[in-house]
């Protein structure tokens, strides 16, 4: 009897233990299942399902947030456009070439002539500066501009940021700014470079570093694509050059007789004050409102945007690879005035390398205020939350001009700031 009530008793644990590890198994295995849908979900909807639980990250058609690049140091190069690869194979292409004594048929702008189809480009981008850099000019009296004097931080609007990185040498030990009124050149710098008035000639030497008059790098491209300025006249070639071996031949004189876009050059003249070519004291049709200004100018952004990087598509920029010198042609100047990375390697000269649009036109970031924080300062706290914005284009947003899609990834406006007292409830 009592071998029989054992054994019913052996029996009986061992059906329990195999129910339990039964509906274990169950258990993990639905677990499993609900793991794997909501991540699904996150890749698609950023939603997490549960039988006992629905709660949503994000709204269905959330933005990824897009990381700014940082700033490199002294010792970093600049990320460069073609491979490293690429460029070598591409030198080797070209020593072979010069190595057989045959013509190379070179194509617009190399060969010096115009590229008919950018002209008008070229006129959209330098009319769409001038209209920028006058809008921007009479917004900045109504909606007031703040720079650090110690890193250069900028700042839009009436309240400025509390948001501490200044991180500078000479800085204080709170990392805060220092704020002062700025103006015009901190949402807008002007980046400079030798005008060339041979664009396939020889690069400007170190010797002529005075005698060549230095323009904004926009207004240089402007030029080299079909817009004539008077006071920065350009060679207007009506026969292309040629490459034989490895080197352009120019079949051209110097100054035709019906040529005479030479006949006015100032070699000394880079001390007197010329007109800017990116303001006009024509009289310009602005809008009375605010906000009527606001998408005027962002409208001119856009389109000085979207045009320079079509002639830069075409038209060769060269940048230097640890310091800002821009040069616009297709190779760099011989100057050696660059103070960067291991210049005494270099003699000074520029480490050259092919340029981006922000290179060409650096871009200045600033943080983007949105409008349930209107009147309040951004504080340190919760800079994490807190999206950013172009300072010309932040600008225009403040006075009303719609922002477009291009921006969403940057300005995050799908994300709803918190309170400071609900930061530790944020997941």
């Amino acid at each position: 009897m009592k071998l029989q009530a054992l054994a019913s008793k052996l029996l009986f644990c061992n059906s329990q233990g195999q129910n339990m590890l039964g509906r274990k198994i169950r258990n993990i295995t639905d677990y499993h299942e609900i793991i794997l849908q909501n991540f699904l979900n996150l890749m698609g909807k950023n939603t997490v399902n549960h039988p006992t639980a629905a709660f949503s990250t994000g709204s269905a058609n959330a933005i990824n947030y897009l990381q700014l690049p940082k700033k490199l140091r002294k010792s970093e190069r600049k990320p460069l456009v073609t491979s490293v690869t690429e460029l070598k194979r591409k030198a080797r292409r070209e020593r072979k070439m010069r190595q057989q004594v045959h013509e190379i048929t070179l194509q617009a702008p190399e060969n010096g002539m115009l590229v008919k189809s950018l002209v008008p480009v070229a006129h959209k981008v330098y009319a769409a500066r001038t209209m920028l850099f006058n809008c921007v000019s009479r917004l900045v009296n109504s909606i007031p501009i703040y720079t650090c004097s110690l890193c250069g931080e900028v700042n839009v609007g009436c309240v400025v940021h509390k948001i501490r990185s200044c991180n500078v040498a000479g800085s204080p030990s709170t990392k805060e700014h220092s704020w002062e009124r700025g103006g015009v050149k901190d949402i807008l710098p002007i980046v400079e470079c030798f005008h060339l008035y041979d664009r396939v000639g020889r690069a400007v030497s170190h010797k002529e570093r005075f005698q060549v008059d230095r323009i904004p790098a926009v207004v240089e491209l402007c030029v080299q694509a079909g817009v004539d300025i008077p006071e920065y006249p350009t060679r207007r070639r009506a026969f292309p050059v040629y490459n034989v071996a490895g080197r352009m031949i120019d079949f051209e004189q110097r100054f035709p007789k019906d040529d005479l876009s030479g006949k006015d050059i100032e070699a000394f003249g880079f001390w007197k004050k010329k007109e800017n070519p990116g303001r006009n004291k024509k009289s310009l049709d602005f809008p009375d409102d605010l906000r009527g200004l606001a998408a005027r100018g962002m409208e001119a952004w856009e389109n000085m945007r979207s045009g320079a990087l079509k002639l830069m598509q075409k038209y060769a920029v060269q940048t230097c690879g640890y310091c800002p010198e821009v040069q616009v042609g297709p190779k760099g100047h011989r100057v050696r005035q660059c103070q960067a990375f291991k210049h005494q390697m270099r003699d000074g000269q520029h480490a050259w390398q092919e340029a981006t649009f922000d290179d060409f036109v650096p871009p200045v970031y600033v943080w983007h205020v949105q409008q349930e924080q209107s009147g309040r300062p951004l504080v340190d706290g919760l800079k994490r939350y807190y999206g950013k914005l172009p300072a010309a284009v932040e600008l225009f947003s403040q006075a009303g001009a719609h922002v477009g899609e291009a921006y969403a990834s940057v300005m995050r406006e799908d994300v709803v700031v918190p309170g400071l007292d609900e930061e530790k409830w944020v997941v």
